[in-house]
């Protein structure tokens, strides 16, 4: 591996891997990166033979003691070469001492094993139209319940809100991802408590819908129509974790069909989320 080289990647490379990442079949939003790189601007790394990147890997840091694993991508041409596990030692090298999480695809499951990583759910992505369910879209009179743009609402709120889904806080990932132009995120609320938030993001396939919180499959219905609304076709893709059935009821009820899957895996135990209003993660990239 003579001529190999690791290091930060550049807004252009950013760019990069998001297009390995379609070509893979991934379907990251086409602004995602964006949002990606405020999270932690030295957590994304690219391996180069003679200044030609190859292969990348980001290993955010969140707060003092949790971390995530993606864009885990070697070059077709140069798999089977020892690249793809020096960008995984580096990677993991970065996050050392934190409780790491990571979106493992099925293939490489068992090499995620093998290295620690245990198990905790699948995230199932479901894909499609959503049918009408009888809710007109949600909220409303008579439902005890408003869907508003989620912009209207105070930060500090949405902030905290986004913390009871996800282990550690994640500010500037959040304001920008919420806020980047050409997506739309709507929040429930009820006597001025949030109750849910969705975001629908532009991408090369359908739609995504990342985070999807709810105190209730009703909710949760309501807002998916309503985020649906704001795609050029109707068609979205929202990553469900099967460890919450009633996510799982809901998109099949939809007539949401599953397309991809990957397992959630943590090296420790699973952190403490509320998985009952868990309907969507927010990205299988970043957590």
């Amino acid at each position: 591996m003579t001529g190999f080289e690791i290091g930060g990647a550049s807004a252009a490379d950013m760019g990069l891997i998001r297009h390995w990442a379609d070509e893979e079949g991934w379907n990251p939003g086409d602004s995602d990166r964006f949002a990606f790189a405020v999270a932690d601007p030295a957590g994304f790394l690219v391996g180069r033979i003679g200044g030609e990147p190859v292969a990348c890997i980001s290993a955010v840091r969140y707060g003092p003691d949790f971390g995530f694993i993606g864009f885990y991508i070697a070059r077709p041409a140069f798999r089977g070469q020892g690249y793809g596990i020096r960008m995984w030692q580096a990677g993991m090298e970065r996050l050392d001492g934190r409780l790491v999480g990571l979106d493992g695809v099925v293939d490489q499951q068992d090499n995620y094993r093998k290295s620690g990583f245990r198990s905790a759910w699948n995230n199932v992505r479901h894909e499609g139209v959503p049918r009408p369910d009888g809710s007109g879209g949600g909220g409303g009179a008579g439902t005890g319940f408003e869907v508003v743009d989620a912009a209207s609402l105070s930060f500090g709120l949405l902030a905290a809100y986004d913390r009871r889904f996800f282990p550690a806080p994640r500010d500037s990932f959040l304001s920008a991802w919420t806020g980047l132009p050409g997506r739309t995120a709507l929040a429930a609320v009820r006597d001025g408590r949030i109750e849910g938030l969705g975001v629908v993001r532009p991408c090369s396939g359908a739609s995504r819908i990342g985070p999807l919180y709810a105190s209730a499959p009703a909710v949760a219905a309501a807002l998916l129509h309503r985020l649906a609304e704001h795609t050029p076709d109707g068609v979205v893709a929202v990553d469900v974790p099967d460890a919450n059935p009633s996510a799982t009821a809901l998109v099949a009820g939809l007539g949401l069909e599953p397309t991809f899957e990957a397992a959630r895996m943590y090296t420790g135990p699973a952190p403490e989320v509320e998985l009952a209003g868990l309907y969507g993660v927010t990205s299988l990239e970043l957590g």
